[in-house]
């Protein structure tokens, strides 16, 4: 491994957001050796699937840490992140749903809460230099915790797969080191995010190979018709049965994922400045979030909703650009909270061939009006009020034009002091 090139202060304790996979296994021997601290490792579960906690913290212990804290956050990431997410209709570049940055705030405050309960003054994360989870990590800790210092290994000191390996097998460590996916790939319950290899090349299509929370939606099957009920823009049932928002999240994964439902190619622009090609599977919270802007369509007044989606836009990329504890952030949770008062209801979607489209919605709290609406018997819009509104409406786009018409029609003259020329 590459020696660190700067001199730093040997810490006692270091928390390290664990994996379990190769790269944060090397970090626990390779910290204690470099800085003669103890390591603690930190392993959240964010629904990401694999292995279970209780393997992954005896391979930490394995590796050399010190202590190994797993936590199952499944409900926490469901109720606290995607919850929020999903009523600010949240899609960084109208089309990515935040799967992994959601995550990395979570993360983030239970290495904080870790540091605190371990008394260590350095927590530690795997990032590259190139992406947006190293901003995400470091700006959470840095706003929830201003006092830690932060060292990123493979960012900081230029590790390598093929350095990692040759440090794992000579030290013997338990990991297995001859599996290599040719995709680096990130998930947890909202999601599933696929990048390099062949999808480094933006003009190759994904194969069949890249997917792994959705079937083809090629392929034919009969359609899904699901029913989800709201209560102030939380989903609280599925076709008549109560759910929390992770049972929620995980059966329509499970539903929309097998009609080929949530697939996303996506060109995003990344924090660092580069553009970056993800391919993303996301069937519940694509779901979940199509239902939802459809509930608000019958449920939201006109000019809230057309400011709301200015805030969403903003919403999405704070959190993108990691930073879910701002200011800013706060302030616009404040108005999502006050925009879902009246988000109660039930919209019916079909899931087919790789789409979720509503073909139904209902709601206590509705602003359609059955008798407005209509063109048949029945109709209570007076049409006689239209004229005056429609002449009203478009008085000062007339006045402007007539203004402009008569200045395109004045004969030009040539102002003899200044050489321009003006109209009359």
């Amino acid at each position: 491994m590459t020696e660190p090139t700067t001199t730093r202060s040997r810490a006692d304790r270091i928390v390290l957001a664990y994996s379990g996979g190769l790269d944060t296994s090397v970090a626990i021997g390779w910290l204690a050796e470099q800085t003669g601290a103890d390591v603690v490792a930190v392993a959240v579960d964010v629904g990401q699937g694999g292995e279970d906690l209780e393997t992954i913290r005896k391979r930490a212990l394995g590796c050399g840490a010190v202590e190994a804290v797993v936590v199952d956050a499944r409900d926490e990431f469901a109720e606290e992140f995607c919850l929020p997410a999903l009523r600010a209709n949240a899609m960084y570049m109208g089309r990515y749903p935040l799967v992994s940055a959601l995550s990395r705030p979570l993360i983030a405050r239970h290495l904080v809460a870790a540091a605190r309960d371990h008394a260590a003054s350095v927590v530690s994360h795997g990032c590259t230099g190139k992406g947006n989870d190293q901003v995400r990590f470091e700006v959470g800790i840095a706003t929830l915790a201003p006092h830690l210092s932060v060292i990123a290994p493979v960012r900081d000191y230029a590790w390598t797969r093929e350095k990692a390996i040759e440090y794992a097998q000579r030290r013997d460590l338990p990991i297995d080191v001859t599996k290599k996916s040719p995709y680096s790939i990130d998930q947890n319950v909202w999601g599933r995010a696929v990048e390099t290899g062949f999808l480094e090349d933006i003009w190759n299509g994904p194969v069949e190979a890249v997917y792994s929370y959705t079937d083809s939606p090629a392929t034919p099957r009969a359609s899904d018709e699901v029913v989800i009920s709201f209560e102030h823009g939380v989903p609280v049932g599925i076709d008549g049965r109560a759910v929390t928002m992770l049972q929620a999240i995980e059966q329509l994964n499970a539903r929309g994922g097998a009609q080929g439902v949530g697939r996303l190619d996506v060109v995003e622009d990344r924090l660092v400045g580069i553009k970056s090609r993800e391919v993303y599977e996301a069937p519940g919270a694509l779901v979940l979030l199509e239902a939802h802007r459809e509930l608000e369509s019958v449920t939201v007044e006109r000019d809230l909703a057309r400011f709301k989606k200015g805030v969403e836009q903003r919403w999405s990329e704070l959190v993108y650009d990691g930073l879910w504890f701002s200011p800013l952030k706060r302030s616009l949770d404040a108005f999502v909270d006050t925009s879902q008062q009246h988000v109660t209801g039930e919209v019916r979607l079909t899931l087919h061939a790789g789409k979720a489209v509503a073909t139904g919605r209902r709601s206590q709290a509705s602003l359609y009006d059955f008798n407005l609406a209509t063109y048949d018997e029945g109709d209570t819009f007076d049409q006689s009020l239209a004229k005056g509104f429609v002449e009203l409406w478009g008085l000062p786009a007339k006045i402007a034009a007539r203004r402009d018409h008569a200045a395109d029609t004045v004969p030009e003259r040539r102002d003899s002091s200044s050489g321009l020329t003006r109209g009359r």
